[in-house]
């Protein structure tokens, strides 16, 4: 086993639903696993007014609730012994000199984290303000929470002013999709068997599919997600990490920065979409009142005339060697037919008539099971030589023995251990933002209304002829 780090996890945000719902128990999974150096020191952080035995209380009342499996009250108490609480206001200069004299009094730390569970308008001055108590020494990383802006302006301004203060190797940006296994499994799953990479193309994939669809709607959570949208919200981050490692060539290696570049040349390569472009090749959708759910406009906090998306598919194409001519169709949605998130690629038939109509498929599933699928044709029992689809299914979640950590288990013990292939590139973020940039811009200009769909269905009319042009079909459909 490799060496564990001693390390100070400084937890901005500490109070909040972030850090009790995910990050806390997570945190506590990797304890109860054996995976954080003993000696490893939680320091929760907020303006709320505690102490440490008062931060503990809350945790007990509301981080504890969310753990699952792997517990026991006297891991739990061991696990609460990392913790201590600091009272501190991110816009307060001087609350960070406490912070600074509780760090530094550890002389055996060797990493210092800095996770900032806030929002994104605190990026700024709080490390302006660590900098300035000399909390961003080179062993000093500091984790952003998504999102980082609201488009490709805000999120340039975030990322220079922290860079003014740390450098790039210090920068983790998260998306906890990078963190999910099944995702990271289409690298070996690609790169290690020999099967699979020369087939992995153009002359072998008719089309992709990239589906994360959910079945509740904007729930308490309207007033925000009216000012995000589904495009914001789930395409600029999470389905485009997925197009890469889909997209991505062999990266030389699978270190941070090779993997990254591999990302970059896919988002690169992404064609750039025109106002034509999106009229014909982007849907955008809200839900209606269906099956004793209300419709997204009756939703409270949303305005009545909101143009707000709930749902969005898009046909996008990369522009290489590789996916020249193959579309690449995401969509994402609220109040669909069932939670999933998958991809789906989908093979060229065979063009001669020996055994017409036997397109095989492979389906990487990461909710709400992880496996990786295959529609292969096999012989229909008899005398006949007819061919019969079948699946065979890997459950990723049984095929090796042992424990499956959460994604955000994962991305906390990466960051302790710096290492930075699970985490965003400032290049690579900005990169999707130009990207769905245009789509935003026109969709502001523009005078048509959403697409609508009945809630409980898979989504509008419209998005279904979008495949439909090109002779192709979503996977609920073929």
């Amino acid at each position: 086993m490799n060496k564990q780090t001693n390390f100070d996890l400084v937890l901005f945000g500490a109070t909040g639903d972030l850090a009790m719902r995910k990050l806390i128990p997570n945190l506590y999974q990797a304890h109860a696993a054996g995976l954080l150096n003993p000696e490893g020191r939680i320091l929760g952080v907020s303006r709320s007014k505690l102490d440490t035995a008062g931060f503990l209380r809350q945790i007990e009342s509301d981080a504890k609730v969310h753990i699952k499996k792997n517990f026991s009250e006297e891991m739990w108490n061991s696990f609460l012994k990392r913790i201590q609480y600091l009272t501190v206001d991110v816009t307060h200069r001087a609350d960070f000199d406490k912070l600074a004299e509780l760090v530094k009094a550890r002389k055996n730390t060797e990493n210092v984290i800095v996770y900032l569970s806030t929002a994104p308008t605190f990026f700024t001055q709080a490390c302006a303000n660590l900098a300035a108590v000399g909390l961003n020494g080179k062993n000093v990383r500091v984790v952003l929470e998504k999102p980082l802006g609201t488009d490709l302006k805000s999120s340039q301004k975030i990322n220079a002013d922290v860079a003014e203060h740390f450098e790039e190797s210090q920068v983790y940006r998260i998306d906890h999709y990078l963190g999910k296994e099944s995702l990271q499994n289409l690298i070996p799953l690609r790169f290690a068997n020999v099967f699979f990479e020369p087939v992995w193309n153009k002359d072998f994939i008719k089309s992709v599919q990239i589906t994360i669809a959910e079945q509740l709607g904007v729930e308490e959570r309207a007033e925000f997600y009216d000012a995000t949208g589904a495009l914001r919200d789930m395409v600029q981050n999470h389905m485009l990490q997925m197009l890469c490692f889909v997209a991505m060539e062999r990266p030389k290696s699978l270190a941070g920065d090779d993997m990254r570049d591999a990302k970059m040349k896919v988002l690169k390569a992404l064609k750039p979409l025109s106002p034509a472009d999106i009229d014909v090749n982007v849907i955008r959708a809200q839900y209606t009142a269906a099956e004793g759910h209300a419709g997204y406009l009756e939703e409270h906090n949303v305005p009545a005339d909101s143009r707000t998306e709930t749902y969005v598919a898009i046909k996008a194409e990369i522009e290489n060697e590789r996916w020249q001519g193959v579309p690449f169709y995401l969509r994402t949605g609220k109040r669909l037919a069932a939670k999933t998130a998958e991809i789906v690629l989908n093979f060229r038939e065979d063009l001669d008539d020996l055994f017409p109509n036997t397109p095989n498929r492979l389906i990487v599933n990461m909710q709400p099971r992880e496996t990786v699928s295959t529609c292969v044709f096999i012989k229909e029992p008899g005398s006949s030589m007819n061919a019969m689809p079948v699946e065979m299914v890997i459950d990723l979640a049984h095929a090796v023995e042992g424990r499956r950590a959460e994604a955000y288990e994962l991305l906390l013990r990466e960051v302790i251990d710096g290492r930075l292939s699970r985490f965003n590139r400032r290049d690579e973020l900005e990169a999707a933002w130009e990207w769905v940039m245009p789509i935003m811009e026109h969709w502001a200009k523009s005078p048509v209304a959403p697409h609508q769909y009945a809630a409980g269905s898979w989504g509008p009319q419209a998005a279904r002829d979008l495949l439909a042009k090109d002779n192709n079909a979503w996977l609920e459909d073929q």
